[in-house]
């Protein structure tokens, strides 16, 4: 045999082995059998933690998950029919309908599911199902703040020229609020809300949720939007405890209170479209729809449970009543790239 021969031969058996190392690495890892559901989740792990095990716990299927803020919906575009993706978990109406609108998703249809989640927190063609509800709502000074009724027109307002701080106009949770506000009173009156808020920021728009809260706490700023649940989490956060002092300095304010109501949006799961192991997906998807894992989104996260029985936390309780603006989240899904090309056009977060 020449050297040249040699080589090759060698190189192909080298080959050979590591590609066979990496199918079996990765069938276990990722959970390629029927005893197995493989999530993807935009969700952070100790928020849905909890749930996956009770789902092992009833059912004996194992739980694989893979964890990432962002791209796995080009991920799974990426990996096709390889693709390992049984669920994928997200928040944010608009993130869900771009799951769809990239073709990662497939039709479902369970009467479980249909039994628990309302028509109108489910994809009307199956593709996707909310899980719970989260209220964009305005967190205020208790010492700077006396009201407890407020508007998200009024933050626009002079009155709290210099006064609001707020994560990137671009941030998803951002972009539906707006979104809900163009369905509600059309683009230029939105465009020049914006231009409104943005003259009453105290900072440029920056951090997230619990950073708001913080803003308040330190007196750079008295008002801020965030979700219900960040500020239930603060005030139970016992492994960073500054952030209770800062949840203590804050207050709730369920905004349009007495008008449209408040803005809601969900977080939700659709099943992938290649999905290896589809019969467990549906078997999760219907599990967390089920009381013991919608009682725990609402005991443990302190979300708005969506099945109608499930009562909502103590916590979220104390935050007052809930009157939830019924604007169609598919509306509000459609409008967000014109939300955000607004706040781009304003220089929100500039």
């Amino acid at each position: 045999m020449t050297f040249m021969k040699k080589i090759l031969l060698f190189s192909l058996s080298i080959f050979l082995l590591t590609a066979s190392f990496t199918e079996s690495r990765s069938a276990g890892i990722l959970g390629l059998n029927h005893n197995e559901v493989n999530v993807y989740s935009y969700r952070q792990p100790y928020l849905i933690e909890p749930m996956l095990e009770r789902f092992t716990e009833e059912t004996g299927i194992k739980v694989n998950v893979l964890f990432a803020g962002k791209g796995l919906v080009d991920k799974m575009v990426q990996e096709g029919e390889n693709s390992p993706a049984d669920v994928l978990l997200t928040v944010d109406i608009g993130r869900l309908s771009g799951a769809v609108n990239s073709g990662v998703t497939q039709s479902f249809q369970s009467g479980i599911i249909e039994s628990n989640i309302p028509p109108q927190y489910r994809d009307p063609h199956g593709h996707w199902v909310g899980l719970t509800a989260r209220a964009r709502v305005v967190y205020a000074s208790i010492d700077r703040v006396p009201e407890n009724e407020i508007t998200y027109e009024e933050l626009a307002g002079p009155k709290w020229k210099g006064r609001v701080c707020i994560r990137s106009g671009q941030n998803a949770y951002n972009l539906a609020l707006f979104s809900s506000l163009i369905a509600h009173h059309g683009e230029i009156e939105t465009i020049n809300w914006l231009r409104g808020l943005k003259a009453n920021l105290a900072r440029t728009p920056q951090g997230n949720d619990r950073g708001q809260v913080k803003g308040i706490y330190s007196g750079e700023c008295d008002v801020s939007i965030g979700n219900t649940y960040y500020m239930a989490k603060m005030r139970t956060n016992e492994k960073e405890p500054e952030q209770k002092e800062w949840a203590a300095s804050a207050k709730i304010i369920m905004p349009n209170a007495d008008g449209r109501g408040t803005h809601m949006n969900l977080s939700g799961a659709v099943l992938a479209k290649h999905a290896p192991n589809a019969e467990n997906g549906i078997r999760l998807i219907e599990f967390l729809t089920q009381d013991t894992a919608q009682a725990m989104y609402a005991g443990v996260n302190h979300e708005y449970p969506l099945k109608r029985n499930v009562g909502i936390s103590d916590m979220v309780a104390s935050f007052g009543e809930l009157n939830a603006d019924t604007l169609d989240l598919i509306t509000i899904a459609n409008g967000r790239e014109m939300a955000s090309e607004m706040v781009d056009l304003v220089g929100f977060d500039e």
